[in-house]
């Protein structure tokens, strides 16, 4: 048997990982660059490192889960709503897959032979698929996205509070802002290799706003910034 794997596939995890690791790694960096920027300590660094983390993991779970949750329940109510108009209806719903068929290119002799089979085989599935776009490959799963956003941007977070430890006090921001550059390059090449994206695009894109949202938070930080004591 001819087997294929596609990207598709992991739609679901992906963008929550990728959308993870990259909130993960940009937000905390910009914190600690802004809060670095007002001269704080480096153990005030890692404390706020360490709270953005905690804060942020759990924010993009409970926003992924809620947000992930809504488009669950409305999958749930569209499917209701075909399942009762299959049960109460059933000639409508057969022409409308015929209707959908023919629109896609098969003589309506074709059309009304597939719509009747496969209204045969799983009437649900067929409507749910053909009509209303649902199928296993992007039907919404709450928890793993929830799981996904929240392991990612822990990772993601980590990274910068690694360079806090190992780094230098004076130079610190250049530290932080030089590893986070480097690391959203590395980010942008795997989600682009993972979802077989234009590289190059992925890695532009990334690093302008990454650059930018650093730049402005370190601006601010210096901006209103106290005096070492």
């Amino acid at each position: 048997m001819h087997t294929e794997s596609h990207r598709s596939h992991h739609i679901g995890w992906l963008r929550a990982s990728v959308l993870g690791a990259n909130d993960g790694l940009l937000s905390t960096a910009s914190l600690l660059m802004g809060v670095a920027a007002a001269n704080a300590s480096t153990q005030t660094l890692l404390i706020t490192g360490l709270a953005g983390l905690v804060a942020g993991a759990m924010s993009m779970a409970a926003g992924e889960y809620v947000s992930v949750s809504s488009q669950a329940d409305t999958e749930q109510a569209d499917l209701a709503k075909e399942k009762w108009e299959l049960e109460h209806l059933p000639e409508r719903e057969l022409e409308e897959l015929n209707q959908i068929y023919q629109a896609r290119g098969l003589t309506p002799e074709l059309a009304i032979q597939v719509a009747t089979q496969l209204t045969a085989h799983n009437a649900l599935e067929a409507h749910a698929r053909d009509e209303l776009g649902i199928s296993d490959l992007t039907q919404a799963k709450p928890v793993q996205a929830a799981l996904a956003s929240a392991a990612s941007f822990a990772v993601g977070a980590a990274l910068p509070l690694i360079v806090v430890l190992a780094a230098p006090k004076d130079t610190l921001i250049w530290a932080i802002g030089m590893a986070t550059v480097l690391l959203l390059v590395l980010l942008g090449w795997v989600s682009a290799k993972t979802g077989n994206a234009p590289v190059g695009k992925a890695i532009a894109r990334i690093l302008f706003w990454g650059i930018l949202a650093m730049g402005i938070s370190a601006l601010v930080g210096h901006l209103f910034g106290v005096s070492p004591a």
